[in-house]
């Protein structure tokens, strides 16, 4: 594992080393990926952002209060972008839905697929033969991070260039980005497919990859596919309907109640649990449930270390827990006096789905989930039931609801 300590402290280090480079700085060179240990134009926080080690609106408040929001403007959109994928498939869920179906299919196919399984093999070894997609592939297993041109360039090349099925190169990153949550690989891999701004594919072009490598990569034009049209015909149906944000249930301050945190948001000391009939704390490790096949080690370290550092802020004795059966939430709640289990928002994804099937055994002994939904999501949100652009123009509206105007 490369240098990464998953702890709120550090979070805050790298966000106030990157601070002065929120600006124009960030604005002229964020499309450069500069390679592996280098990628000092751009902030690497979002592992600590994706389980909230440190906040979306800390971040923002910095780049705001340090560059005004002139400079700061391209450096705010790429943080609130995080927010947009996660609300947009709150509000669509049959789309991560058919994400989980598909995978399962084209799995199975790489099972029967001789010729299908030595390409997906070769693609995620390294070993295609084309120098900058090997690269990656290299750099995306070792360190468990590619900066975001190369993870658009890498998904393009995976789908058009070799042919193969995006969800499986989806669930190769989610395996291993120690960032990857479900919203944002997701609709991602689609945007590039031209899945999710229908019927505008994103093409890797050799000029743009020499150019935003520095030179350090320079394939020839016909190593490339020439992308004309994306993989719209594969979902003939369109995008699904929007749908309304589910309804949060809020913590009933008289139950007796466990507080489960889960790297979805280890930042629990922000909200108020002081108030509840706390009976126990506890953590769950899932990153294991990201897929069926064997999820990067350090993916999985990272979110242990993650927990155990928000447990260590908490100053409480803490149950750590595995999302295993669903049974074992409920046998540890029960055996404390718990009828109500509270937690921040969890967002779709296999978190969520585990924590689904968990409510039919918590509902046999009487037990509740409530959460706390973030207002920094609920000013978001609203606003992603399309492209980017219904956001992007809220903009000021959204800084304004969570007190940064």
């Amino acid at each position: 594992m490369t240098n990464w300590i998953a702890t709120c402290a550090e979070a805050e280090h790298r966000l106030k080393a990157f601070t002065p480079r929120m600006g124009r700085r960030y604005a002229n060179g964020r499309n450069t990926d500069n390679g592996p240990g280098a990628h000092t134009a751009v902030s690497v926080l979002s592992p600590y952002i994706r389980r909230r080690l440190v906040l979306e609106s800390q971040v923002v408040k910095e780049a705001l209060k340090a560059h005004g929001p002139e400079q700061a403007e391209k450096f705010i959109q790429e943080v609130i972008w995080r927010g947009y994928f996660k609300g947009w498939l709150e509000r669509r869920p049959q789309v991560w839905d058919s994400y989980i179906q598909g995978l399962t299919a084209d799995l199975a196919e790489l099972e029967r697929d001789r010729r299908l399984r030595r390409d997906v093999e070769r693609a995620m070894d390294g070993r295609t033969g084309l120098e900058c997609f090997d690269a990656w592939a290299d750099e995306l297993v070792e360190t468990g991070y590619l900066h975001n041109h190369a993870r658009m360039w890498f998904a393009s090349i995976w789908i058009f260039t070799l042919g193969l099925p995006w969800r499986l190169g989806a669930d190769f990153f989610y395996r291993n980005l120690l960032d990857g949550d479900a919203a944002s690989n997701t609709l991602g891999w689609r945007w590039t497919a031209g899945l999710h701004t229908r019927g505008k594919p994103y093409p890797a072009r050799a000029d743009n990859i020499m150019t935003f490598t520095k030179g350090r990569f320079a394939p020839k034009a016909s190593d490339l596919a020439e992308v004309t049209q994306g993989l719209e015909a594969t979902e003939p149906e369109g995008l699904p309907s929007v749908q309304p944000l589910r309804p949060v249930t809020a913590p009933d301050i008289a139950r007796p109640t466990v507080l489960l945190i889960t790297d979805e948001d280890c930042r629990v000391e922000d909200f108020e649990y002081s108030t509840l009939d706390l009976r126990g704390v506890g953590t769950m490790a899932a990153s294991h449930l990201r897929s069926p096949l064997s999820v990067s080690d350090d993916v999985i370290c990272f979110e242990a270390d993650a927990l155990a550092d928000a447990a260590l802020r908490l100053g409480q004795t803490t149950k750590m827990l595995r999302a295993d059966h669903p049974s074992v939430l409920a046998k540890w709640a029960a055996s404390v006096g718990a009828t109500q289990i509270v937690t921040p928002y969890v967002t779709r994804g296999p978190t969520f789905d585990w924590l689904q099937e968990a409510r039919v055994c918590l509902a046999e002994q009487g037990i509740t989930i409530a959460e706390w939904r973030r207002d920094w999501d609920g000013a978001i949100w609203p606003h992603a039931t399309a492209g980017f652009f219904k956001v992007k123009k809220n903009i000021p509206r959204i800084l304004h609801e969570v007190g940064l105007s």
